[in-house]
């Protein structure tokens, strides 16, 4: 029996977002073929690891030479020195591109792992314009990858024309779910801090970081939904502070629920009437793909790959993210008519049942991970 594959997983942050979740999904599915290092440029930012499978083996050093600092040959000789003992690298975001410069500076020469890196989108700083420097040290350092995968169109199109990588180097995966059953949609698990029953649910899953603009939701949130209605907001993150403060200002602290973490996000999902994106920047959410498989109709900005992902009859409700006006209308039109939700629904869990399944997803990663590392598993 071949031995588990040893992978290091290089993380700007590893708390659960549409990347993590996504890596998360991989680690479990791989099962006993692989065991797992994970590492975060931001100290102690694990939170996805609880949903990570118990019989998974992984681990979570605290003693790895830090990802982010500044640059030099000595920080990237200790990556490059910690690297050496896996089968392969993962990289993921702009937070991770130090393991990737030093494998650029020292892979030839020690023969290290093969290392894939994989790009999601942009932060706030990032949303409207990239950083040329940013631009510049990715075109510098991506040729040391195997492949560099993302998940958009828009993306794709990115690493191509404004990274410079060939074609042959890139990957579009895009992003796949466990679909829930019908069963699961029907029964959904409880969500912390809301009484079964009560009005409307406008929800959401998202890390709180200011690029997913949840303080523009919440704005949208009381100009556009009955006074009954409810705000739930799934996940952890630094704004949590400033959106409920935001929903105090506006006088709906009331409505506005934000339970943190939930292990099955899915399964909360499916007690939300209506599904509400408010970022500045995407590409491929997978909180977008969860909602659809859901039947939820979609309240959203129009950024990324959003338009192209939803159905054709949820598109009237994408919206340019600097009009709040259109986006609170539109949520007034969702919130006023029930047959309009689950007709919507309807076309969106059609869509997401048949381009969005996980089963296809999990197998290109797979075949590309092992591809990647079939040398040194060889050994």
């Amino acid at each position: 029996m071949p031995r588990p594959a040893r992978i290091l997983h290089c993380h700007s942050t590893f708390m659960l977002g549409g990347k993590e979740a996504r890596a998360v999904r991989l680690m479990n599915a791989f099962g006993a073929e692989a065991e797992h290092v994970v590492l975060s440029a931001m100290p102690g930012a694990f939170s996805a690891r609880d949903a990570i499978d118990p019989g998974i083996k992984v681990a979570f050093p605290d003693d790895a030479p830090p990802l982010q600092g500044k640059p030099g040959l000595r920080r990237y000789d200790d990556l490059a020195d910690y690297m050496d003992d896996f089968d392969l690298v993962l990289s993921y975001n702009w937070g991770s591109m130090d393991i990737v410069g030093a494998r650029r500076l020292f892979g030839a020469v020690r023969r290290l792992p093969p290392l894939i890196h994989h790009e999601d989108g942009f932060n706030e700083d990032e949303a409207v314009r990239q950083k040329p420097a940013r631009v510049w040290y990715r075109r510098l350092m991506l040729p040391t990858a195997t492949k560099l995968v993302v998940p958009s169109l828009r993306l794709e199109a990115i690493a191509r024309d404004v990274w410079k990588q060939p074609p042959r180097r890139i990957e579009r995966i895009p992003n796949g779910i466990g679909l829930p059953d019908q069963a699961g949609i029907d029964n959904p698990l409880p969500i912390p801090g809301i009484d079964p029953g009560g009005g409307l649910i406008v929800g959401t899953v998202a890390g709180l970081r200011p690029v997913k603009n949840l303080r523009r939701l919440v704005r949208v949130f009381a100009q556009g939904a009955p006074s009954d209605a409810r705000l739930v907001i799934l996940g952890e993150g630094p704004e949590r502070a400033a959106i409920l403060a935001e929903a105090e200002g506006l006088g709906i602290g009331g409505r506005v629920i934000l339970p943190g973490f939930v292990r099955d996000p899915v399964r909360c999902m499916a007690s939300f009437d209506i599904f509400a994106l408010s970022s500045d920047s995407e590409q491929f959410p997978i909180s977008l793909v969860e909602a659809m498989a859901c039947g939820l109709p979609g309240l959203m900005t129009d950024v990324g790959d959003i338009a192209a992902m939803a159905s054709p009859e949820n598109r009237p409700f994408i919206q340019p993210s600097s009009d709040e006006a259109a986006l609170a209308a539109g949520l007034a039109r969702l919130a006023a008519d029930p047959v309009l939700r689950r007709a919507i629904g309807a076309a969106n869990r059609a869509v997401a049942l048949r381009d969005f399944a996980e089963q296809g997803m999990i197998a290109r990663y797979h075949n590309l991970y092992w591809s990647a590392m079939a040398d040194r598993l060889r050994r």
